[in-house]
């Protein structure tokens, strides 16, 4: 199944929703560190209900360490500016959905790392900064797991 990759979230309710998502989907769900909130917070446990035992999340390190851990694969790194439009990749089981931190988005360095496939975005209004993380990661997991004919992973 596919990989979210949450650099450095900052919002505990956007996390909980992922875990949510990963759960509902059978994507796993990867988290570089530092984080912004404690895992343990009571945001991050209510968004995510129920679901935390039924979703795979790592916590990693660094990007370094998750990248170690997640590759060889495609690395779609998600930004407002990004060169091609989410729905043109043929994204295939295995590959990694790279989200940057709320409200700054995935730093420079990490969008030039030679590691990144290539750089998406969701097309928006003009004018408009960015999409609530959890709800992009929902968008390009769905689309995703829609070019699949919604295949059930593994086990689900």
């Amino acid at each position: 199944m596919f990989r979210i990759l949450f650099h450095e979230p900052r919002i505990a309710g956007n996390t909980g929703a992922a875990i949510r998502l990963a759960a509902v989907t059978g994507a796993e769900l990867h988290l570089v560190e530092p984080l912004g909130f404690d895992l343990e917070e009571s945001k991050l446990r209510r968004a995510g209900l129920d679901y935390h035992d039924l979703a795979v999340m790592t916590v990693h390190a660094d990007l370094d360490a998750a990248m170690d851990a997640l590759l060889p694969a495609h690395v779609y790194a998600f930004t407002a500016r990004g060169e091609q439009r989410y729905t043109d990749v043929a994204y295939e089981p295995g590959d990694v959905l790279l989200f940057g931190a709320e409200p700054t988005g995935l730093p420079p360095e990490v969008l030039a790392d030679p590691r990144v496939t290539a750089r998406v975005r969701l097309p928006m209004l003009p004018g408009r900064r960015s999409m609530n993380l959890a709800n992009t990661a929902s968008v390009a997991v769905f689309e995703a797991w829609r070019q699949h004919d919604f295949a059930m992973p593994e086990g689900g």
